[in-house]
């Protein structure tokens, strides 16, 4: 791995913690530090070990942009019914979205304990 694919990374990662926590400077904020530390503690590393921390940054990056989405609390009388807490998701374009189907699909053909936490819960 070159100082290009770290480098790629690195933007890739900022990027997606853009998109990720857009309009909650505080988090953004924490996670552009967080990003710029991990990159800096492995500055001088070379060999096999920095390929890793590259692959890593990348699946983290992905894992941001796809999976993570915000939850936005309505303001008291913006939501419908009896007037609790409501969230409105920020679902953006890079937003992982499956299907029904896909999800049954899953859950099928697979072995299972039963139960919740595979059949530990009261019997």
């Amino acid at each position: 791995m070159t100082s290009q694919s770290a480098i790629h990374a690195y933007r890739d990662l900022l990027r997606s913690a853009r998109i990720a926590f857009q309009g909650d400077t505080h988090i953004l904020t924490s996670a552009l530090s967080r990003a710029r530390t991990a990159f800096e503690t492995h500055r001088s590393e070379s060999g096999p070990g920095i390929g890793a921390a590259i692959r890593h940054a990348e699946e983290v990056a992905r894992l941001l942009r796809e999976n993570v989405v915000q939850g936005v609390r309505v303001q008291e009388g913006e939501g419908k019914g009896d007037g609790g807490e409501r969230y409105q998701l920020r679902i953006h374009e890079y937003t992982e979205r499956g299907d029904n189907d896909s999800i049954k699909r899953a859950g099928k053909g697979g072995a299972t304990m039963g139960g919740c936490c595979g059949g530990a819960g009261a019997r």
